[in-house]
């Protein structure tokens, strides 16, 4: 080999040296941009998350309060509190009742029955009968007051006809109490109901009345 020859040689070693440890070099600080780019999303993501948990707690209550809006409203508590001392007519069962006829919102169905109790013109016809009232206009339904003074009447009048069966004071809300009287009257259980929609009625409503209990016993004056 020429001594030419060597230099060149060792000049092409030495750039090839440099272009090397340029490319180690930069490589090292795209690591070292990455590293940091990933603590630094990891510490963002850390406070992000510690936002979040800070306000869901600091809104716990109101979610819950929205939440059982949804899923278990109640409202004109007053008007119940004051029915079911006046009828002697468990609040939480009138609430129940009120849930499963309307969600309690006013609304006429296809079969008449109206407000939150969902009153028929008929069985306002007989309660007006029963309370010695004459004054009755099917309107008034639409009034909460009015509904709920109604419903509760003849809450009260069905539990006493059935000797303070639950059941089938219910099952004759929802069935008229021809049938319930055909079905075994004041001894009548929930599995000797023989209308299905009937049964599931009486159900939900027993249901209903322990959630009520539960959850809105301070309001409806139950504790």
């Amino acid at each position: 080999m020429s001594p030419g020859t060597s230099v060149r040689a060792a000049k092409g070693r030495s750039s090839r040296t440099r272009v090397s440890t340029k490319g180690r070099t930069s490589g090292a600080k795209t690591q070292r941009r990455s590293q940091r780019r990933r603590r630094l999303w990891v510490i963002g993501s850390t406070l992000a998350l510690g936002a979040l948990a800070g306000l869901v707690i600091a809104n716990s209550d109101r979610f819950q309060r929205t939440l059982e809006e949804v899923t278990l409203p109640l409202r004109h508590e007053d008007i119940i509190r004051q029915q079911a001392s006046d009828k002697g007519v468990p609040a939480d069962l009138i609430a129940a009742v009120i849930y499963s006829e309307s969600r309690f919102r006013d609304q006429t169905s296809h079969a008449g029955a109206r407000g939150l109790m969902q009153i028929t013109p008929a069985t306002a016809g007989v309660i007006e009968s029963l309370s010695g009232g004459q004054t009755f206009k099917f309107d008034d339904l639409a009034d909460p007051d009015i509904n709920i003074r109604y419903g509760t009447f003849y809450l009260h009048y069905l539990l006493d006809k059935f000797d303070n069966n639950t059941v089938a004071a219910l099952a004759a809300y929802n069935a008229g109490e021809t049938n319930v009287s055909a079905w075994g009257g004041s001894d009548l259980r929930v599995d000797d109901i023989q209308f299905p929609e009937t049964r599931d009625y009486v159900e939900n409503v027993l249901e209903k009345r322990d959630e009520y209990a539960q959850r809105y016993g301070h309001e409806l004056g139950l504790r």
